[in-house]
């Protein structure tokens, strides 16, 4: 899109021509002065030949540079996540920053089959060559401009009997990630180089230049005494450092006990913000917000963690990241986008005052999220349940006037027909308040059919979130769109526990899974069958991960409620996945009993996970259950759901289990997405008899 704006609103928007499908772009980065960008681009192998990676440089309409990473081989794959991935420019435009796997030397067998020929090449003894040699920090390395970047190289030679090693990785979607290093490209010189001096009990990411390109900037994460899963868990000790690329001093900017992520340099060069969390406990929290001071190198504190949502305040930091581009030309102020109990909202942030200002407070009611924010032009995305996501520009007004923002839609999503929605609060009964939180309610999100045969109440499906630590949000879901077009109600809860409500709620459901959250679900759904016109001879369940766990909980707990059930990669056992998961800490936390590396679950503990399982129930199970499960789970093992249903079978439950290979936590792609979806829509109108 072409837009023009005079400072204070914009005055034209419109397309700038086709659209054009972006062909195997892993990440892309605009230089600081807009004139370049690069792209990491991957390219698939013919035949046996494995994917190959380049590294391009475009000057416009024109790629001036086009480097084969895979060649070069001075390290593993390229890191695309959004984890440890980087695309850095330092602000000179000559250097591209990002971050790789650490190159693993090929492992030699015991028995080799063919000796090496007399005048074979260092290359073909996979032995390394003289210019291979490792250049310490300071030394000039071939091809680098002003001689102060680091070598990469070590002796590429292994042991015999090293081959099949285990090499411990970051879990869940992280399986390839094991020993991530910081990689520049010198694009005059074409070289790559390995940066050294970040100490070997780290893992680094999230990298970006330093003011004046001194050094680099990046969050490390401790991987002693071992890894644990990465992927949505916001709780991993980590902090933030820099190394000083002439004089190879590693330097730590911020506390060494918490976990934080996601810092971003202001436009000035002086500040960096970034997410602070407490290590350990629920692995998503209500975050604080913190600033260092490059100068002064003064950390402050900008927002702390809200204990309780009120409206008219601020709700709190419930975010998986900032925006990759979230200051305003004022290095001042920054946006973000958070839940605020069941929507989502735009707010700009006072870094000097700690001051917060709603974007979207007189906006319609959904879920909004800042895309990018560039010399106070500000891009969000818009949805709602019932709407799909639409583009939405601003200008950012100046301080004092953040409340003036004035939003013009780029695309227009025309809503969706024949589906209605709205919030609604509930607070538990007297009898489930907890003890030291009390006074929390919570939220529902309930979407209807506005269209049906007439005098017929409509189905309910009743969708409790996953995490547990996470919240529906009142933003586009196609699988409740689209199974309240086949014309069931969909009801979408957030339990006591869910992000959005203030650390309270957040922290009230540790040591309480299996009830509170359980009860928080059958009150809404009884409350609801009161209320609403819906059958209530027809009502199912479909949830996944701890959605799945409650579901369980749910068809054994009360089995005269519930007519069918879909579970994906669902939690059944607590006690069993312990030693399997990627995140053990989890079973723990929730369980509420305290973690430690190096401790073991005691016979009484091991008695409790078991005990707030919903393999418990199983005996009162009547509901017909359709198990959905990805073979690459990392998170929740498939064995999770494999245990459930021969529990089943063998109470003569009516069961069926999808297996779907290649397909991790998620079970999001395409094939597992669609089937998933056409297997669960027949199932519910089959068991609910629609």
């Amino acid at each position: 899109y072409l837009i023009f704006h005079d400072g204070a609103s914009i005055v034209y928007s419109g397309p700038a021509g086709t659209c054009s499908e972006i062909k195997d772009e892993l990440l892309s980065r605009e230089s600081p002065s807009g004139m370049l960008k690069a792209v990491l681009r991957k390219v698939p192998g013919k035949e046996k030949e494995k994917e190959k990676q380049f590294l391009e440089v475009w000057d416009q309409n024109r790629k001036v540079k086009s480097i084969d990473l895979t060649a070069l081989d001075k390290h593993g794959s390229v890191y695309d996540d959004d984890q440890f991935g980087c695309l850095a420019w330092s602000h000179s435009e000559t250097h591209l920053l990002y971050v790789a796997e650490k190159k693993r030397p090929k492992a030699e067998s015991f028995f080799q089959s063919k000796a090496p020929e007399l005048g074979t090449s260092d290359e073909d003894t996979g032995h390394p060559k003289k210019e291979d040699a490792p250049v310490k920090v300071g030394s000039p390395y071939p091809g680098s401009a002003g001689g102060w970047l680091c070598g990469c190289g070590a002796d590429q030679t292994v042991p015999q009997g090293e081959q099949f090693v285990y090499h411990e990785d970051w879990g869940e979607t992280l399986s390839t990630r094991s020993v991530p290093v910081l990689c520049v490209l010198d694009i005059e010189g074409n070289s790559i180089s390995v940066l050294e001096g970040i100490p070997e009990h780290l893992s680094p990411g999230q990298a970006f230049w330093s003011p004046e390109d001194t050094g680099v900037v990046f969050v490390g994460w401790w991987h002693d005494p071992f890894r644990l899963g990465l992927r949505h868990c916001t709780n991993r000790r980590s902090a933030l450092f820099y190394v000083d690329l002439t004089g190879g001093r590693c330097e730590l900017l911020s506390e060494d006990t918490r976990a934080v992520w996601s810092p971003r340099l202001s436009p000035d060069g002086c500040r960096i913000v970034y997410l602070e969390n407490n290590v350990l406990g629920p692995h998503q929290q209500c975050s604080q917000l913190r600033m260092y001071d490059w100068y002064t190198k003064h950390t402050s504190t900008v927002l702390e963690a809200v204990p309780r949502q009120t409206w008219g305040a601020f709700p709190g930091i419930y975010c998986g990241a900032l925006p990759g581009m979230c200051w305003a030309a004022d290095s001042r102020r920054i946006l973000l986008d958070t839940a605020q109990r069941s929507q989502q909202d735009v707010f700009v942030v006072d870094t000097a005052t700690g001051t917060t200002t709603s974007l979207t407070a007189d906006s319609p009611q959904g879920s909004w999220s800042v895309l990018t924010i560039d010399r106070d032009l500000l891009v969000a995305r818009f949805s709602t349940p019932s709407c799909p996501p639409m583009l939405k520009v601003a200008v950012l007004p100046a301080a004092g006037h953040e409340a003036q923002t004035q939003w013009i839609c780029l695309q227009d999503a025309p809503p969706v027909p024949g589906i209605s929605w709205g919030i609604r609060t509930l607070q538990p009964l007297p009898e489930q308040e907890h003890p030291q939180y009390g006074g929390l309610d919570f939220d529902a999100i309930l979407m209807r059919p506005s269209e049906g045969p007439a005098g017929q109440k409509p189905p309910l499906v009743v969708m409790p979130h996953g995490g547990p630590h996470s919240v529906f949000t009142a933003g586009w879901m196609l699988y409740p769109a689209a199974l309240c077009r086949v014309g069931f109600a969909v009801l979408l809860v957030n339990y006591r526990g869910s992000l959005g409500f203030g650390q309270d709620s957040v922290a009230s459901l540790p040591g309480n899974v299996g009830t509170q959250d359980v009860h928080d679900v059958q009150l809404c759904v009884e409350r609801v069958l009161q209320e609403e016109m819906l059958d209530a001879s027809r009502v199912a369940l479909v949830g996944g991960s701890h959605g799945g766990f409650l579901a369980c909980h749910l068809i054994g707990q009360f089995p005269d409620t519930y007519r069918a059930c879909v579970v994906r990669n669902p939690v059944v056992n607590i006690a069993s996945m312990v030693a399997t998961t990627d995140i053990p800490d989890w079973c723990l936390t929730e369980t509420g009993l305290p973690y430690k590396p190096d401790a073991l679950p005691d016979p009484a503990q091991w008695t409790e996970m078991l005990h707030k399982s919903p393999i418990r129930y199983v005996d009162r199970v009547r509901a017909p259950v359709l198990l959905m499960l990805g073979e690459d789970d990392r998170r929740v093992p498939p064995k999770q759901g494999l245990e459930y249903y021969r529990a089943l079978k063998a109470r003569g439950v009516p069961t069926r289990l999808l297996w779907y290979p290649g397909n991790n936590h998620a079970l999001a792609g395409i094939e597992a997405e669609a089937d998933g979806f056409m297997n669960l829509a027949l199932w519910l109108l089959k068991h609910l008899q629609c």
